[in-house]
């Protein structure tokens, strides 16, 4: 295994890089893997949280824009960038040696019309700028606990005016968070309730969507059918994704109802 380091001013590593078998993998103060980049495959999705993130695209197809809180190695900038050439990507990261690290190992492109990496604090910055955003995605730890800062419920209350009309919050918790019913409570009561989730593994990440507006009632069916037809174009596995929101809600019904 080999792996590089980037230090802060005082020598001590904040960012490390390691690759093993063909994987380099980003990892922040510890051993625990951040982020992960087939190097053969660099656009692709290894990590399988960060795939089920992408679950989004079951209710929203073709979004204009995303806002990214937190960046890591890339992954889903770079997924989104180069998959979904119609929409527009801001990725906010607090610690510029994380940003550096994206581009000198991971290969994330430069800023330009489509793509823009901001160095600032995420909770502040969705706390200062009103838009009208049709997903946004946060993925944002410290020492594998959500920073407070983006799960209070004043932020999550902020999110809520950001998004557009028809937007969609994706957020990545850890299952095994003894707080993790607590951030849930904190969306739900931010989004009026129209909020589902899927468990990417056993003991592993929960990744949740809110809706800023309920898509109202949908046929268990024609959501498999929409999986199927995204798991041909992005090379995904949508139909679990079905599989893991329908598990979550332990629906036996025909319908989810969000």
């Amino acid at each position: 295994m080999v792996r590089f380091a980037r230090r802060n001013s005082n020598g001590e590593i904040d960012v490390a890089v390691s690759e093993q078998e063909g994987i380099r993998s980003l990892h922040l103060g510890g051993n625990m893997i951040q982020s992960a980049m087939r190097i053969s495959a660099p656009n692709d999705l290894e990590l399988i949280y960060s795939q089920c993130m992408m679950g989004f695209l079951l209710f929203n197809a073709s979004p204009k824009n995303t806002l990214m809180i937190g960046l890591g190695g890339g992954s889903l900038a770079k997924f989104i960038y180069h998959r979904l050439p119609q929409t527009q990507i801001t990725a906010v990261e607090i610690n510029p040696q994380i940003i550096k690290t994206a581009r000198n190992f991971f290969y994330l492109p430069e800023d330009n019309e489509r793509l823009e990496v901001i160095l600032a604090d995420g909770g502040k910055y969705v706390n200062e700028h009103s838009g009208h955003v049709d997903v946004v995605m946060i993925d944002g730890f410290d020492d594998d606990c959500q920073v407070p800062s983006l799960c209070s419920q004043e932020f999550y209350n902020q999110v809520y005016q950001t998004l557009s009309k028809e937007g969609i919050l994706v957020v990545n918790l850890l299952s095994r968070d003894k707080q993790l019913n607590k951030f849930l409570r904190r969306i739900e009561t931010s989004f009026n309730g129209h909020v589902t989730a899927m468990l990417s593994e056993i003991r592993g990440n929960l990744i949740v969507f809110a809706f800023k507006h309920s898509p109202g009632k949908i046929a268990w069916k024609t959501l498999k059918n929409h999986a199927r037809s995204l798991e041909k174009e992005y090379l995904l596995p949508f139909p679990d994704f079905v599989s893991k929101i329908k598990k979550y809600h332990s629906g036996n019904g025909n319908f989810l109802i969000i």
